[in-house]
């Protein structure tokens, strides 16, 4: 199974279980991007009715796109959007 990383961050091979996995986690492009975060400007907004637990739908809301909902994960700190991104919680987007 060949799996077409849409994040475009470089890439690591590693092997679980296994299997071949590769991944844009600890890429040296991804560590970079991410280290580049703490310095970027954020608004802070509130998640509305509809998109609760929706990292994709809060992303396309604010991004354009629903393929950066990890961003909206990362910069808040949501480990499970389905537990947290509760409506009206506070959220940081970047600018």
């Amino acid at each position: 199974m060949i799996y077409n990383n849409h994040l475009k961050m470089g890439f690591v091979e590693a092997i679980h279980r296994n299997k071949k996995v590769v991944s844009s986690l600890n890429s040296r492009e991804f560590k970079r991007f991410i280290s580049s975060l703490s310095d970027s400007a954020f608004q802070v907004g509130r998640i509305p009715p509809g998109f609760e637990h929706r990292a994709d739908k809060l992303a396309d809301l604010f991004y354009d796109t629903p393929e950066l909902d990890w961003l909206i994960c990362w910069t808040n700190n949501v480990a499970d959007p389905f537990e947290q991104l509760n409506v009206g919680d506070r959220i940081r987007i970047l600018k």
